[in-house]
């Protein structure tokens, strides 16, 4: 795993970090150490020449919708977007914890703290420090304010954010609203729900489908302004042309499969995907709000980018 991890910074171009990476797979690899600076240096020069053209340049497009549903009588999901260029774009999902006062309140508060303060925050930082800074911001100013406000003293909310900047996607994730990657005809989810039922089903306790109607399977083990310091999941992986990112809450996904949702992401526009789904679940009949954000990537076709610490080795030394 850290020798995976290593070969991604190395893909980077994080030269300081890939030296040292490069150092430990050729021990590995090889059995042997390479000796001298003067090697490690021809191989940060190898590994430079071989990411030429490897990044594609990319543009995403993107879109949000939020609804009320069929049977609620308020909003409490609340969704946004914040775009720096025509590579880089943020989409962000929350969704109020019902039954709780201030639901409503407290999932405006973190889309609009967690948009503003990544906007805000400095360039140099990179996408994923400003998106957990900026998320761990919301979740300080939602918990103030149910300090300060006693009618709102239980308030919290869910929340899933993603920023993809060139060929990179990072995701702050909080409560059971969700990620999806869909490409090539694949949805897989990102995200792990902080629900009872699905740490039961991950402890192996109880099936998928136990899970889903699982008397505890809305009720969060997690979610943003319940304490000082929120347990954020960190998430970062790579995307390629034709990619499409799906963050929703759990009114979308409670009413729609998997495969419902991948199906209904075929139309070539952000907006049109995001209408279309909400409006297959009011059809369908949901007791819950829903909230779809869609993120598309296009542009350079699909990229190739090995992983695996032996397919870097043979890049770098001209053996792939």
């Amino acid at each position: 795993m850290f020798l995976d991890n290593c070969a991604y910074a190395s893909e980077r171009q994080n030269c300081r970090f890939a030296r040292h990476a490069l150092f430990l797979v050729c021990f590995v690899e090889y059995g042997t150490l390479p000796v001298g600076l003067e090697f490690m240096e021809h191989l940060a020069r190898r590994m430079a020449q071989s990411n030429e053209n490897t990044f594609a340049e990319i543009a995403v497009t993107f879109a949000t919708r939020s609804d009320v549903g069929n049977e609620r009588e308020s909003n409490e999901d609340c969704c946004g977007a914040h775009a720096e260029s025509a590579g880089h774009a943020l989409i962000a999902v929350a969704d109020g914890v019902g039954g709780e006062e201030g639901g409503e309140i407290a999932s405006q508060m973190a889309i609009e703290n967690t948009l503003q303060t990544y906007g805000e925050s400095p360039a140099q930082w990179g996408p994923a420090k400003r998106l957990y800074r900026a998320v761990q911001k919301a979740n300080i100013e939602i918990h103030d304010r149910a300090l300060v406000v006693t009618e709102l003293r239980r308030m919290s909310t869910t929340l899933t954010a993603v920023v993809v900047d060139g060929n990179t996607a990072h995701a702050a994730h909080v409560g059971d609203s969700r990620l999806y990657l869909i490409r090539d005809g694949r949805i897989v989810q990102k995200t792990k729900d902080h629900t009872v039922a699905a740490g039961k089903r991950r402890m192996l306790f109880a099936s998928a489908e136990m899970a889903k109607d699982h008397p505890e399977h809305s009720m969060l083990t997690r979610s943003l302004g319940r304490e000082l310091i929120a347990a954020v999941d960190r998430i970062t992986f790579p995307v390629t042309g034709g990619d499409v990112l799906l963050v929703c809450s759990d009114g979308l996904y409670n009413v729609l499969s998997d495969e419902e949702l991948r199906e209904g992401t075929g139309a070539p526009d952000a907006a049109a995907i995001c209408e279309a789904l909400v409006r297959k679940a009011n059809e369908r009949g949901t007791p819950d709000n829903l909230t779809a954000a869609i993120l598309m990537v296009h542009g350079g076709g699909p990229v190739a980018i090995p992983t695996g610490w032996r397919s870097l080795v043979s890049r770098v030394l001209g053996r792939g």
